[in-house]
């Protein structure tokens, strides 16, 4: 699309996954919107490879589900194997239904995933891509952010937008201009990772699980990809040279365990040294940072697209809202409080995980089994995936301190018709939801204040009469009656980016509840 308007309501700098997500939130939202980066194609080899049923929701909300299943698998269990090759930990995922309508952890093929997102977000009238672009310089004027661009022939042009998002890597030219640090969480260790497209002979001689391999000699992780993809992500050694170590000679050495040369092709070797470091600043005025330029973990549970996705699920609707008007610019501080926390504590336990794999201590690692050994009486125990992602922890939601306040709120199949169902959002769509479990909650004083915020009334179950815009749903497998049951509760805020804001158990509650909420976004 060629840029006409050079004045947007939101400027993206860095059009990889996150800065795609968030071209694509916008666009759907309606706003105004320009994207630039300095690559004009999609990196053609894989660096992400997994996602979470709450990423994948989102891209059901941005209606790319189907067009990326394709390139998406099941992420099968994690086996932990210690210093005699004995099982010490398992993960694994929990069982159907599915809380959130898909499998809770996958694999994914990145580039087309990442196409797919960059199609889309060309497909919006409101959203301007300038590829072969980069941004060379921004001023936060306290009105808007007045940003140079220089494109692939030198040229130079200056636009004007509302606010600032910088998707852009961990190198960050906007966190580096304004000298925002990084917080150093204290972990820095060199690996190779190593991609290969295996052909029958391969697949036959590997795991069928993802394996990580605790083992003091060479710490290593096995994962199995989508179709034929197998990524191993290797520790090196002191006094390894990392270029000299992703070379393909020294790779198949490596790899010389599982593979030969003739049981597949490589598809990427890169040497990186995986961090744990958090910006101490997400928002500057009129500016945000996002994804790699906010955060860097190891990948260890394969969180580190995912939590790029998070940011900018989380900033987007907000900036929606003050953008429009319907919210006060306080609301856009909830975006640093809300993420910097809950990346933290993410990474602070894949740190941990990193730990138990990374012991290079023969003695050490010995304790380490028999620790973990103990702890389960002997019989390890699976571990669910989604138990290490922690829920929100502050921000905007209820101060009434329940815990399921800050979790994610389930997406049940529901009934369509006698024969048919779908996931609850394609029924009743997104943005801030109501979900109460009982026609008798209706009142008329909480549903208007349910529409002051632009929130959409859900009933499970039938119901002679709804108020205007209020839905009714059945649902299929009862993961809803079963959740309302769990936490003592018959009705549910919702928010946009789908986490409960608040929940109550009738209906004058409820109203307090959507009272506090109006005083809280104005």
């Amino acid at each position: 699309m060629s840029v006409m308007n050079e004045s947007y309501d939101v400027l993206i700098s860095g059009f990889g996954p996150s800065g795609a997500v968030a071209a694509n939130l916008l666009g759907k939202l309606g706003v105004r919107t320009l994207c630039v980066d300095k690559a004009r194609e999609v990196y053609d080899k894989p660096r992400a490879i997994a996602l979470d049923h709450e990423i994948m929701r989102i891209f059901q909300d941005l209606g790319l589900a189907e067009r990326i299943a394709p390139f998406v698998d099941v992420f099968p269990p994690s086996e932990y194997y210690g210093t005699q090759g004995q099982l010490i930990k398992r993960i694994a995922t929990v069982e159907k239904p599915y809380p959130m309508g898909y499998t809770p952890t996958m694999t994914f093929t990145q580039p087309p995933v990442e196409q797919a997102l960059r199609d889309q977000a060309a497909s919006y009238d409101c959203v301007s891509l300038a590829l072969g672009t980069e941004l060379i310089g921004f001023e936060d004027t306290g009105e808007a952010v007045t940003a140079r661009l220089r494109d692939g022939a030198g040229q130079t042009r200056t636009v004007t937008a509302k606010y600032l998002i910088a998707a852009d890597g961990a190198s960050s030219f906007v966190r580096t201009t304004l000298g925002i640090a990084l917080e150093d969480l204290v972990f820095d260790e060199p690996w190779v990772v190593v991609d290969v497209m295996v052909n029958d002979s391969g697949l036959a001689k590997l795991p069928k699980v993802a394996i990580q391999y605790c083992e003091p000699k060479r710490p290593c992780t096995y994962i199995v990809g989508p179709g034929r993809h197998r990524r191993w992500e290797i520790m090196l050694s002191p006094g390894e040279d990392p270029a000299q170590m992703r070379e393909d000679e020294s790779v198949w050495q490596l790899l010389s365990r599982w593979l030969t040369p003739e049981d597949g092709t490589l598809w990427r070797a890169a040497s990186y040294r995986f961090h744990a470091l958090v910006a101490s600043e997400w928002r500057r005025g009129r500016v945000f940072i996002a994804g790699d330029a906010a955060h860097q973990q190891p990948p260890f549970i394969g969180q580190g697209m995912c939590q790029g996705v998070r940011d900018i699920v989380n900033l987007v609707w907000k900036l929606e809202r003050v953008l429009r008007g319907s919210a006060s610019d306080a609301l856009l501080d909830t975006y640093q409080v809300e993420r910097k926390q809950h990346v933290t504590t993410l990474t602070t336990r894949i740190k941990e995980i990193g730990r138990v794999i990374c012991e290079r201590d023969e003695a050490a690692a010995a304790a380490r089994d028999a620790r973990l050994l103990a702890e389960c009486g002997g019989v390890v125990k699976t571990v669910t995936r989604q138990e290490i992602v922690p829920p929100l922890q502050s921000g905007l939601l209820a101060a009434d301190g329940n815990a399921v306040n800050g979790t994610l709120f389930p997406q049940p199949l529901v009934a369509t018709d006698a024969n048919a169902s779908a996931l609850l959002d394609d029924v009743v769509g997104g943005g801030w939801r109501v979900v109460v479990d009982d026609v008798a909650l209706l009142d008329s004083g909480w549903v208007a204040a349910a529409r002051d915020i632009g929130a959409r009334v859900v009933v499970l179950g039938s119901a002679a009469s709804l108020p205007a815009g209020s839905v009714a749903v059945q649902e299929k497998e009862g993961v809803l009656a079963r959740w309302f049951e769990k936490h003592d509760c018959h009705a549910a805020i919702v928010r946009p980016d789908h986490y409960v804001w608040g929940v109550a158990g009738h209906a004058s509650a409820l109203a307090s509840q959507l009272d506090a909420l109006i005083g809280a976004l104005s």
